[in-house]
């Protein structure tokens, strides 16, 4: 049984799954859906209520009827690397590649789907709660009155991107930023602005869930850092226990969200909790592993090699 990996080329947290897959003897295909249908092709035959599909790139052809699994890792556009790209063959690709793969008995990590849904930085707050995280007190809102009212009563407060990094070439980095008390919130009227409860941190938490496995691992925060994505502390990750009550709520959002994979972000604050910040369904652990040596890769690859349940 295969494993397809879906993701592009300079993925190096890839890398480290695929040794850990070869290391277990375990067939794979790594393909970009960037390169349908230049680099990679595919076929799909629905008659009589059989199905057979195929998909081919760099030589090697993968049945779908030997799909053990696909790893949604970091893949590109499909179609994105045609002789002539445009939004038509992006979307008939898309519909072809990811269309035959739904209708094979693979396992994902993680379904595109769930994972679309997972993005959702409002729904992550709310499934959030439900799971029993502490998550800072928030407000989403084009209502400058409603973000001055937000800023007078919680006073220390952050703004940050709703959805990440804008699409740019070069990429805009957005990190979390202290808002100043006398700040003047007109322009919340252009956009939707995203208010947090400051957390004064004594250390951020990086959790890695693989299926019930988890990995959790803590970095020292320099007095008053606010994004720890940005700029050096002097301090490395060290691996970490897991709270019983993270454990369980870490499960139950996994399971409401239907991800097999999630890397949660949180800020430990000077009592020791653990505070919600987000779950990034695509997350890097590559440089978590590097530092901590969890072998969050080797999780990966037995998520990914293990039979149908």
């Amino acid at each position: 049984m295969t494993v397809l990996i879906l993701t592009s080329e300079q993925d190096v947290t890839a890398d480290m799954v695929v040794a850990q897959l070869h290391r277990r003897g375990v067939p794979l295909v790594r393909f970009d859906p960037a390169d349908l249908p230049q680099e990679g092709a595919l076929s799909a035959e629905y008659v009589r209520g059989e199905f057979r599909g195929y998909l081919s790139t760099g030589g090697r052809v993968v049945s779908m009827d030997s799909l053990r699994a696909v790893w949604v890792r970091r893949p590109g556009e499909p179609a994105a690397h045609a002789a002539e790209p445009s939004a038509w063959l992006t979307a008939e690709s898309g519909q072809a590649l990811y269309g035959m793969l739904h209708s094979t008995r693979a396992r994902w990590m993680n379904e595109p789907g769930a994972a679309a849904r997972a993005r959702l930085k409002p729904w992550q707050l709310r499934i959030a709660h439900d799971s029993g995280f502490p998550v800072p007190a928030t407000v989403i809102t084009t209502y400058p009155q409603v973000a001055r009212q937000f800023a007078d009563q919680y006073r220390n407060v952050v703004v940050k991107a709703v959805s990440g990094k804008p699409p740019s070439d070069p990429p805009m980095a957005l990190p979390t930023t202290l808002v100043p008390a006398d700040a003047d919130f007109t322009n919340v009227a252009a956009g939707p602005t995203l208010l947090q409860r400051y957390i004064a941190k004594r250390a951020d938490i990086r959790l890695t869930g693989v299926g019930d496995e988890l990995f959790a691992a803590r970095k020292l925060a320099e007095p008053g850092q606010v994004d720890g994505r940005y700029g050096e502390t002097g301090h490395q990750w060290h691996a970490v226990q897991t709270p019983e009550s993270v454990r369980r709520a870490v499960l139950k959002y996994k399971e409401t969200a239907q991800l097999a994979y999630g890397a949660f972000d949180f800020a430990e604050d000077d009592e020791g909790t653990w505070w919600f910040l987000e779950c990034n369904q695509g997350g890097q652990f590559g440089f978590v592993e590097l530092e901590t040596e969890q072998p969050v890769a080797d999780a990966v690859a037995r998520w990914l090699s293990c039979p149908q349940e």
